[in-house]
Order: C-alpha cells, then structure tokens, then sequence
C-alpha cells in the first residue's frame, strides 16, 4: 500500500527512554531529531519509573535522579520549541502492592502521559509469580494487566503480551485467547489505552505487541491504541510505524491514538500515515 502527499506532522512517538534507565543510549536531543527526521509533531519521553528499596534497580533511574529526569526533559524541550513538542512521559511498572507509592509518584510531576508495564522478567516478578507451569505464570500476567488498567493510574498499557518472549517455549496464541478475552473485558471497561509496541520484531517471538489476533479482539472491544517503538537508541524512534498502522487497519481500527495532559488525542491512520516521512536508507 502506498501513501502519497505528506501532510503536517501530527503523530506523537510515545515510547521513549534515556541513558537513565541504564539500559538505553543518547541523548533526549538525539531522539528529538529522529522524530523531526521521520516527520513526527512530538516525542514522548517515557523513561521507567524509579521504584522504592532497590526495585529492580538494574533497569531504572534511582529515585534521587527523578529531579534530573524531569529537568532532562524540560532542558530538551526547551531546545526544540518550535521543531519538536517534547514531552514529559513515564513508563511506570505495575506491581502488586506499590499503587500508593506510584499514585504519589505520578502526582509529583506533571506528566503528559503514563505507560502502565508488567514486566516479567524481573527478579521481583519471577520471585512472586513465576512458577514451572508457564501456562499458569502466562494466566497471572494478563491478569496483572486487567489489574493495572483498574487502578486507574495509568492511560494506556505498554507491550500487552510481552510474556510471550520469556514463556516462548510454552507461547500458544491461540490457547492464551480464553485467557486474554476476559481480560480484555477487563481493561475495555476502565477506558485505558492499550499499545501496539513496534519493538516487538527484534524480541524472541518477532512480532509486535501484542500479537494480530488479540489487536483484533482489542478492536472489537473498541479499546484505544497507542502507538509506541519503545526507542532505546534515537534511530529507533518511529520504528515500524507504517507497518504497525497498516497492521492496525487490516484488524478494524481506523484512528491511532496519543496523550496530551493526560487527555486522549485521536487521528485518523490514513492521516497519520500520510503525514510520516519514510525511512532512507543511502545507496
């Protein structure tokens, strides 16, 4: 499919990281041009949120660097007034039993938009949940992302089937449909945005997140989708993004969806595709 005539920027990257979180490379200026390259209105910093008594410190800014976070982002879009609207984002881990801390947390600062995660591979998650039946461990996951929807603090849900890529030996997408379905249910009545996570293809299982067949059920349950590349190095930004959208039309969705103040912005596919500039490589 072809797409002609580049309009105005208007689409957000809403998935993106800083040398903070000791695990992503460059500078917030860095992803600022890719986006401005790719033909994006803004970037939404999301760097993983710091957690209390060393909570899988190997993967996030420690809570005395949260100040510096927030001025990285504001020194950033300060820099690019006028060519790149950069924004304040977190990408903040839900876990059983730290709600008040996050609420607190995301009071602190003025944030744009808040990614919700559950991410199974770390060691706080394989202590409390894991187990040898990786079906049951599969079951837990996405009932901790129907939770994480019902507690209200976050506006979409990152990288909905990431359990995928740590379970892959026992991955059954059409088997895990009895589990997701109801907790779909789940998150559809809360209003929370899910995400359609570009970064998908460079993981175990090479594909987005979440898989075609539960995006579909996502649509039929009229769930809003973000768009996120989940960018651990500035060429990353807007990964994938014409062929996430085209995969998002071909499962019935006909408008994308970004965070401003916390508040839902929506467009329309077509137009968001219309307005990207495409990747080139050189000769």
């Amino acid at each position: 499919m072809e797409y002609i005539g580049v309009t105005s920027p208007i689409l957000f990257e809403s998935h993106s990281h800083t040398t903070l979180c000791k695990h992503a490379y460059g500078e917030p200026s860095e992803y600022a041009a890719m986006a401005e390259k790719r033909g994006l209105r803004g970037l939404m910093v999301t760097c993983h949120n710091p957690m209390p008594d060393g909570f899988s410190a190997a993967v996030r800014m420690a809570e005395d660097q949260f100040d510096e976070y927030v001025d990285l982002v504001a020194k950033t879009r300060d820099q690019w007034q006028g060519r790149v609207d950069v924004r304040l984002g977190l990408e903040a881990d839900y876990f059983e039993g730290y709600e008040t801390f996050l609420e607190k947390q995301l009071a602190s600062a003025d944030f744009h938009f808040v990614l919700g995660s559950v991410h199974p591979q770390i060691p706080e998650f394989r202590q409390k949940y894991w187990s040898d039946d990786l079906h049951e461990v599969q079951k837990t996951y996405f009932r901790l992302l129907a939770k994480s929807a019902e507690t209200g603090l976050f506006d979409s849900i990152a990288h909905p089937d990431l359990i995928k890529n740590f379970t892959s030996e026992a991955w059954d997408s059409e088997r895990m449909l009895d589990d997701i379905r109801p907790a779909l249910d789940r998150i559809a009545a809360t209003g929370v945005a899910m995400e359609l996570n570009t970064s998908g293809v460079n993981k175990t299982i090479s594909e987005m997140n979440p898989f075609p067949a539960m995006l579909a059920e996502m649509r039929l349950r009229d769930i809003p989708i973000t768009l996120g590349a989940d960018a651990h190095v500035a060429e990353r930004v807007a990964d994938g993004y014409e062929t996430a959208m085209q995969l998002l039309q071909r499962c019935g969705y006909s408008h994308v969806s970004f965070f401003l103040g916390r508040e839902r912005q929506e467009i329309e596919i077509s137009q968001a595709l219309n307005s990207l500039i495409p990747v080139t490589t050189p000769v």
